[in-house]
């Protein structure tokens, strides 16, 4: 079963302009060390950078309710498993949402996708429970 879905489209541009103004300060703030480090090793990297900004809008509107209220940006964390496919991590407030969203007896599934074409950065979460 869907427990929720979520999209979002980010400027690449606007992160840039983030980082070049506030540096450091809006990086730790919005991605973790590992997204850090990931991102700051690429060509390009705010391109990296603004799809996991992306992702973690994302999967926020997936895991949004009538009544739930914003979550940090540290507890979404986006990693890519060996293959490259990202996946999405959840930490904190996501965790306790998603445990709050996931029926009894059923697993939780975060599925996450991730694309850039410059000026834009695009995600898409879907997040699906599954019997045990």
């Amino acid at each position: 079963m869907i427990l929720g879905i979520g999209t979002d489209i980010c400027d690449i541009s606007r992160i840039e302009k983030s980082i070049e103004k506030f540096g450091q300060r809006f990086i730790d703030k919005t991605f973790t060390p590992d997204e850090q480090s990931y991102c700051d090793k690429k060509s390009g990297k705010a391109s990296y950078y603004a799809k996991r900004f992306a992702a973690k809008e994302a999967v926020a509107k997936a895991l949004a309710t009538s009544s739930s209220g914003a979550l940090s940006w540290l507890d979404v964390e986006v990693k890519n498993d060996p293959s490259g496919r990202p996946q999405a991590i959840l930490h904190r407030g996501a965790l306790d949402r998603l445990n709050a969203k996931t029926p009894g007896g059923f697993t939780a599934y975060v599925h996450l996708s991730l694309s850039d074409d410059y000026p834009y950065a695009v995600a898409y979460a879907m997040i699906e429970a599954r019997l045990n």
